[in-house]
C-alpha cells in the first residue's frame, strides 16, 4: 500500500556476522525494544547494549533479513540509529 505506515528499523551486525533488526520505537517493557533475528525471530533487546556490541550493518549485509521481515508483513523505514539518539 502506498500510505502504509512504516516501522523504523536499525540493522546491526554481530561479530559472528549474524544480523539483528532493532525496532527502537517498539517498547516491549523493562526498557527493551522489539528485535528480530533469522534464528530466534522476535525478542526483546536492550537497544544501547546491542549497539555497543555490534556494528552498523550495510544494505548488502541486511538485505536478506529485510526481505524476511517484509514477507511477514513489515513495511520498513531503515535508519542508522534510533530517533533522538547521539
Amino acid at each position: 500500500m502506498v500510505n502504509e505506515p512504516k516501522t523504523l528499523v536499525v540493522f546491526r551486525k554481530w561479530s559472528n556476522g549474524d544480523i539483528i533488526a532493532l525496532f527502537p520505537c517498539e517498547d516491549v517493557g523493562l526498557g527493551y525494544c522489539n528485535s528480530y533475528e533469522h534464528i530466534g525471530q522476535h525478542s526483546g533487546a536492550d537497544y544501547t547494549g546491542v549497539v555497543k556490541m555490534t556494528k552498523l550493518a550495510t544494505q548488502k549485509e541486511y538485505i536478506y533479513l529485510y526481505k524476511e521481515l517484509q514477507l511477514i508483513g513489515y513495511s520498513l523505514k531503515v535508519a542508522s540509529r534510533r530517533p533522538n539518539s547521539r
